[in-house]
């Protein structure tokens, strides 16, 4: 099966961990590049050909500054990942709440068996 274009779409684009690091510090605020070179550890060059894709598909947006391109986060270009993943938030909740239950249960295990060897 062919892999699908990291630029297709946010889904592809965001697959990538470094592109996802660079949503995280622009989720900040708006940074000019050298700044996500600094913050990444990584080259101008691969900051700037990620920024290319995550520009793309639309999740991030650039502007000049003078001398400077600064560039901020488009969340509504990242509104299909959430949408898809929404669903599956009771899912998660439901199973949390039911790893509380039984933790607490553990606890109170434990307490009580503390309790019947003093």
């Amino acid at each position: 099966m062919a892999r699908a274009a990291t630029t297709a779409d946010a889904f592809n684009a965001v697959a990538e961990p470094r592109r996802r690091q660079i949503i995280d510090v622009l989720a900040g605020g708006e940074r000019p590049v050298n700044d996500l070179v600094r913050e990444l550890g990584l080259a101008q060059p691969q900051v700037s050909k990620h920024l290319r894709v995550l520009r793309e598909v639309g999740a991030v947006e650039v502007r000049d500054d003078g001398r400077r391109r600064l560039y901020r986060l488009n969340g509504h270009a990242l509104k299909p990942i959430h949408d898809w993943v929404k669903p599956f938030e009771r899912l998660w909740s439901e199973r949390f709440e039911a790893l509380d239950v039984v933790l607490d249960d553990l606890k109170r295990k434990e307490q009580e068996d503390g309790r019947d060897h003093e």
